[in-house]
């Protein structure tokens, strides 16, 4: 009787949707990525399969269910085995705790906002052990640039997060959404009477968001021009396939963080309509928008160069962070201040 009470049902209904939510936006992402592309590049793109295209994804994943997974010899057997479901349990976790809607959220945690960068740095240890798994060259030389990019890119990303908790004084995301009810004008994006640079702040938030997830003008992990395909050079079948789904769906766990951040998460930019199918609606419309600017990124800039990469964060994003940080922090404090002066 236990058993079948609400709250295992719902828990268990909140594993199969998030699967399958991740599951659906793996492979229909790849085909916008794909559509996207080839109108960037005034090309049709895929159109073969299915009208306009629209069972492409299904052919390609049949296709890598019917590879037979491959272990190179010298490769640490276990290490490379493993390296792919590493690299896909952080973001199944971390959709756990992201409220989709006012009531639509599989756990609502007190330090939601601690769990998601907690297991979202599991993902670049899995990346790592793939590529020294491998015994590959390439693969080596991307798992070494992949650790010094994220190390590089988690510090202005933290600060940012540290800026924003000093605005709402809460880790649960359910919280800091409600926290910006009310119209788009109460968005932690448009509080610029706490911060004025809280769009600069969006702007480092992003643009870290887009090198946390390996992606252009930042995918070093997978730099096929000149490092074959990466971390991921040896494997092949589901084993690449696994590992490409992790990428869209650490895309996906980035532009729902920063639509709960910064754009309000359900809440609607009119006040009103936030409830129910609406916030869904709401959110999801955000998400979205984000993720087809990742995608539109990626076939607009260039691959930078890897030191390229590092200064922009050592001597730009990390300088720009601490001073929206310190500044929000003097901006807090003026009120107080103002009132022990009078």
């Amino acid at each position: 009787m236990t058993f079948l009470s609400l709250e295992p049902i719902r828990v268990l209904l909140y594993l199969v949707g998030i699967c399958a939510f991740v599951g659906a936006n793996a492979a229909y992402l790849v085909l916008a990525e794909r559509k996207g592309a080839g109108r960037i590049q005034r090309r049709p793109g895929p159109n073969e399969a299915g009208w306009a295209g629209w069972m492409q994804p299904l052919a390609d994943g049949l296709k890598l269910l019917a590879k037979q997974i491959m272990v190179p010899p010298g490769t640490d057997s276990l290490l490379f085995r493993l390296a792919p479901l590493l690299v896909m349990a952080p973001p199944l976790m971390c959709l756990v705790t992201i409220p989709f809607g006012e009531n639509v959220v599989a756990r609502d945690l007190n330090l939601g906002l601690l769990l998601v960068f907690s297991f979202g740095s599991i993902n670049v240890m899995a990346l790592m052990l793939g590529g020294w798994a491998s015994r590959n060259k390439y693969a080596i030389i991307s798992a070494a640039r992949v650790v010094s990019q994220n190390v590089a890119y988690e510090i202005p990303m933290l600060l940012v997060v540290i800026t924003l908790l000093m605005m709402t004084g809460t880790m649960s995301l359910q919280e800091i959404t409600a926290q910006q009810a009310g119209g788009f004008w109460h968005w932690n994006l448009f509080k610029l009477w706490v911060n004025p640079l809280m769009p600069v702040t969006f702007v480092i938030f992003f643009t870290c968001m887009l090198a946390e997830t390996n992606r252009a003008p930042f995918d070093m992990a997978e730099a096929e021009s000149e490092l074959v395909a990466g971390a991921f050079t040896e494997y092949g079948g589901m084993g690449f396939g696994v590992f490409f789904m992790a990428e869209y769906a650490n895309i996906v766990v980035g532009c729902c963080l920063a639509t709960v951040l910064f754009l309000g998460g359900w809440q609607s930019p009119i006040g009103i309509l936030s409830s129910g199918a609406w916030g869904l609606l709401w959110f999801f419309l955000k998400t979205y928008a984000l993720i087809l600017t990742v995608i539109w990124i990626r076939w607009t800039f260039p691959r930078t160069q890897f030191y390229s990469l590092l200064n922009l964060s050592w001597k730009i994003l990390i300088p720009l962070s601490l001073a929206t940080l310190l500044l929000t922090g003097a901006m807090m404090k003026l009120p107080l201040l103002w009132r022990a002066l009078s």
